[in-house]
């Protein structure tokens, strides 16, 4: 069985055995055998207990193994030190799953570390889906099922929405947040350590469960960043999926890291993924809620136009400045529905979208208004917001509103600007499922999330980039030769003929090794030329003075090459020079940034941004993880905050954005196949106008310590 199939079995048992169940006040044992023991678990349910013979009036027994009948799932509520070997009776037992959550493991440090590495070798050995440890446990809120496996006060409300937390306490929130605002969930788990099972796992179990419409995540770390990105652009084809990355500072990471006893990586790096595959993130708890019912209980927008009806002209501009901040627009309202407002409503009203119907506006206002905007042509969803007034009749205003978009296919929200006793028109809308919110900007930005998700799901379907016209023999040997003088840096040459094998557009270049080959080289390039050091100790040019730039003609060579060597190898003595390397002088371009990382946790990241001195000074760029699709080259482009730069400002040409992509994609191509590449910046590759091509200037790669064996 797939872990994802384990996981059935652990969300739908026919029977558990709670190991830890214990008649004492106020313990972890009791709580969570008292949740599954009255929640109406549609199974059997043992407490274990070595001492107790009975717990809430259920026989218990001393160990798993003296359980008579079979037991599908173990629910691990025992001191660290003794889990393990709890564990292995429960797989003596034939439990097919178990929920450890008892704490006191890698968290901590120190023998912690070691208890977690003998559970995880526990569970392979008998095959069994371990989720924690370190857990807050699973819920399942199926009727036939109805199973808490947790220590929470709350059973949530049926739902379509499927809740993962990687923190139990973050869990305990949410559930408690859910129960305040009503919201309905299809399933919880809270996978702590992840020992065995973690957020893959869930997708995967999640992607075609049919109680689940909409998922939701918070992560503090990624197990597989590869496949998280497979399963959830596979995933997210038919089902959103929003997530919580905590961890953005620097801080926030150590202590994430503390927390999970796991690296979280780059923040900048989990942006870029997200957006890679689709998943929609968010930055607080409470907007993953807010955007979260807003995708359960409503259709999808068709587009990015929304109406705003209101009675009060300053949430209605909030909510304008917040939906058009955010990629929406205001719709332009068709004629036949001005002239349908015109005709039913008084001269004060302003019949322009917003549709702002004032003060004193009733519910047969309110109707005729959600009328003529849901219908119209024009419109792809609605916001209908109410600032209750004294003549305001909340309670009749929703059922008008329920009422008018019975039918529609089109998402409405709704805004209540009102506190009191307002919870019978809440329950109005509930029974509809139309989101309501507090404030304009809440629901702006839960309508702007589904539009994203909207857009993401129709976008052209490309392929990763494959190309056979490369050269990997001439790959291999080059690195071969580093390998075999103990080199990590290639110098320049080297890194232009590795660029080359794979098809990327260099700038025309010769290694020279004295002067009169600097010399024929520039005439055979043409002037002006630039002229570069060569050497394999030599990372940074530019610090010893070894680059000269605009060389006119030959007398210009001659200085130039006296003046470097002299210059360099009084900065660095002893240096092993391999000549220079005479380039040609590339003008009229716009300097980019394509860059690779090799990370022990994502694999080869890509990077792209404007370069030159624009990279340090804006720190404009983008990430994706290797390998990309076409489309993926694309996105990092439009990605930049400089697009504008390149697609022409001002009266300057466009620049040719086509080349740009195909040397991602071909850059892409090459760190995936050589992984002994371990880093590279292209800085600047020079993009030329539009049908003009691109030429890389400088380049700079590091291939990794250690035996790594390339693509064969």
């Amino acid at each position: 069985m797939t872990k994802a199939e384990q996981l059935k079995t652990i969300f739908s048992p026919r029977s558990i055995a709670v190991i830890g169940a214990s008649a004492k006040q106020q313990s972890l044992g009791r709580a969570v055998f008292a949740n599954l023991l009255f929640a109406t678990y549609g199974g059997c349910v043992y407490p274990v207990n070595t001492k107790a013979k009975s717990v809430l009036g259920v026989r218990a027994y001393p160990s798993v193994t003296d359980i008579p009948d079979e037991v599908d799932l173990a629910v691990v509520l025992v001191p660290a030190g003794i889990v393990p070997e709890v564990l292995r009776d429960a797989g003596r037992k034939g439990c097919k799953g178990a929920i450890v959550i008892s704490a006191g493991f890698k968290e901590i440090g120190g023998q912690g570390v070691e208890l977690e590495r003998q559970l995880g070798e526990v569970a392979r050995s008998f095959g069994m889906a371990v989720i924690g440890p370190n857990c807050f446990g699973v819920i399942n809120t199926e009727p036939e099922v109805s199973m808490n496996a947790t220590f929470s006060r709350n059973f949530p409300l049926r739902g379509k929405i499927a809740f993962i937390s990687q923190s139990g306490a973050i869990g305990v929130a949410a559930l408690e947040y859910a129960a305040g605002r009503k919201i309905g969930f299809s399933k919880f788990a809270s996978v702590g350590n992840k020992v065995d099972i973690h957020e893959n796992h869930m997708l995967e179990a999640l992607a075609e469960d049919p109680e689940t419409d909409v998922i939701l995540l918070y992560v503090e770390n990624l197990e597989d960043p590869k496949e998280f990105i497979n399963l959830a652009q596979r995933i997210s084809e038919h089902k959103p999926i929003l997530a919580v990355k905590s961890g953005r500072t620097t801080e926030g990471a150590k202590a994430a890291a503390s927390h999970t006893g796991a690296l979280s990586g780059s923040d900048e790096v989990y942006d870029s993924l997200f957006a890679q595959c689709g998943v929609l993130r968010v930055e607080t708890l409470e907007d993953l809620f807010r955007f979260g019912v807003a995708f359960a209980n409503q259709p999808l927008p068709r587009g990015r136009k929304v109406a705003i009806v209101t009675n009060a002209g300053g949430p209605g501009i909030m909510a304008t400045d917040i939906a058009v901040r955010h990629g929406l627009e205001l719709a332009r309202l068709t004629p036949e529905s001005k002239s349908l407002l015109r005709s039913k409503m008084p001269a004060t009203v302003s019949l322009d979208n917003p549709v702002d119907l004032v003060g004193d506006a009733d519910e047969t206002r309110y109707g005729l208004a959600m009328q003529a905007v849901v219908r119209d042509e024009n419109v792809d969803s609605v916001i209908a917001i109410c600032v209750p007034q004294m003549l305001t009749n909340l309670q009749a205003t929703s059922e008008m509103i329920v009422q008018q978009v019975r039918t529609s296919d089109k998402p409405v929200s709704a805004v209540y600007m009102a506190t009191g006793d307002i919870e019978s028109s809440l329950k109005i809308l509930d029974g509809a499922k139309i989101p309501h919110y507090r404030f304009p900007e809440d629901a702006a930005r839960a309508l702007s999330a589904m539009t994203r998700y909207v857009n993401w799901r129709q976008r052209p379907h490309t392929e990763i980039a494959h190309y056979e016209d490369v050269d990997r023999d001439a790959v291999r040997g080059i690195i071969a030769r580093a390998r075999k003088d103990r080199r990590r840096f290639l110098p320049e040459p080297e890194a232009h003929a590795v660029l080359r094998a794979y098809g990327l557009p260099m700038s025309r270049s010769v290694h020279a090794g004295d002067e009169a080959d600097c010399v024929r080289a520039a005439k055979e390039i043409g002037f002006p030329v630039v002229m570069k050091i060569v050497s394999p100790q030599i990372v940074h040019k530019v610090d010893v003075g070894g680059v000269r730039l605009n060389l006119q003609n030959e007398a210009d060579v001659k200085a130039a090459y006296a003046s470097l060597m002299r210059q360099v190898t009084t900065a660095r003595p002893g240096a092993d020079i391999w000549g220079v390397l005479i380039q040609e002088m590339v003008r009229k371009g716009k300097e980019t940034i394509l860059g690779m990382k090799r990370d022990p946790h994502f694999g080869a990241l890509l990077m792209f941004g404007l370069g030159g001195i624009y990279v340090e000074v804006f720190k404009d760029v983008v990430f994706r993880i290797a390998p990309i699709q076409e489309l993926g080259a694309r996105d990092m482009i439009e990605g930049i905050k400089g697009i504008k730069l390149l697609r022409g400002f001002r009266g300057e040409p466009p620049s040719d954005l086509e080349a740009v992509a195909q040397s991602l994609t071909r850059l892409s191509q090459l760190v995936t196949e050589f992984p002994e590449i371990d880093e590279m910046d292209i800085n600047p590759l020079i993009v030329l106008p539009s049908g003009s091509g691109a030429k890389v200037v400088d380049a700079r790669i590091l291939i990794a310590d250690g035996d790594v064996t390339a693509l064969q």
